[in-house]
């Protein structure tokens, strides 16, 4: 099955058990039903009638506590331990800064030969209202407030993760096995094939001159997310600024042109994609392995390539 209006990117649903085709379609459309869901509640640029969104949290920023759906509460708890488990990088407050980077790629998209980044005075005063303390969560009532009116959140680099595994929660439930889910590029394998060799997967090469793929992986009940300077960017006088911004400098990060997450849970591999990609490779791996289960592989600007040993064991080609 594909769908093509969630998170802005395609979906696919795939049955490699041989499930009937009823079963197949009703499987199918409860997966479709929850990306519909958390794509409302994630949405950061429009509303939905009986819903109180992210879009709905951030015009209400500096007011009253909103009462929410126990969903997004759950979630914003989740990106609240993101943040402290990745130190700060993977940050869902940092909507600010992310918001003046946003506009620019949409103006260089619509006026290529007037295309302007941020003013360096611009992103600093965004940052002064980006710290996670002003997501304010109560539990017990149910209810999100952020407390400063320049504020705002943002999940792009955790709400398709978070969705994609809790559809693949709802398929193990229902026994489903030999399935996977492609949420625009987030790949989540529920199970095995019926015999047992798992799927290949390709890494893209982040040099569009070169190679198609940078390597095939083969996986089995896992979930592998790739971040990648390629994915959106735009260009000013030459010089390419991506989507993925650095805390540290308010710029685009600058380690590396693709960085890979292998893990079982696609929610913590979306978000580990990002805060990685903004980590020198050490730091990377110092982080991967207080975590555990957690594989990775990194592409460098010049192309040269580093992984984990556990990365490397689900090599099955390299071009």
């Amino acid at each position: 099955k594909v769908y093509y209006t969630y998170f802005d990117t395609v979906s696919y649903v795939y049955d490699y058990a041989g499930d009937s085709a009823e079963r197949f379609d009703e499987r199918s459309a409860e997966v479709s039903h929850i990306l519909l869901e958390y794509h409302q509640l994630f949405d950061i640029y429009h509303e939905y009638s009986g819903v109180t969104n992210l879009c709905t949290l951030n015009k209400n920023a500096g007011g009253e506590p909103m009462e929410v759906d126990e969903r997004l509460i759950d979630f914003l708890l989740d990106a609240r331990e993101m943040y402290e488990l990745t130190d700060g990088e993977m940050n869902v407050m940092l909507g600010a800064v992310l918001r003046l980077w946003h506009d620019c790629r949409e103006a260089a998209e619509s006026d290529p030969q007037n295309a302007s980044i941020p003013a360096q005075e611009q992103l600093e005063e965004a940052y002064r209202h980006t710290d996670i303390s002003l997501l304010e969560i109560d539990e017990e009532n149910n209810t999100v407030r952020i407390a400063d009116a320049a504020a705002s959140i943002d999940v792009g680099a955790l709400g398709k993760g978070y969705a994609t595994e809790r559809a693949a929660e709802y398929l193990e439930r229902e026994g489903a096995r030999g399935y996977v889910l492609n949420i625009g590029g987030n790949i989540r394998c529920i199970g095995d094939r019926p015999d047992g060799s798992g799927w290949v997967t390709a890494v893209r090469n982040p040099d569009n001159a070169a190679e198609d793929f940078a390597c095939r992986l083969r996986i089995r009940d896992t979930a592998c997310v790739t971040s990648g300077v390629y994915e959106r960017y735009f260009t000013v006088s030459g010089t390419r600024y991506h989507h993925i911004i650095d805390r540290d400098t308010l710029f685009p990060a600058a380690y590396y042109d693709s960085l890979t997450v292998v893990t079982r849970d696609s929610a913590l591999a979306d978000a580990l994609s990002t805060a990685l990609f903004c980590m020198p490779q050490e730091e990377g791996e110092k982080l991967a392995e207080t975590i555990g289960g957690v594989e990775i592989l990194w592409i460098y600007p010049d192309g040269s390539q580093r992984c984990t040993p556990g990365f490397a064991v689900l090599i099955e080609e390299r071009p």
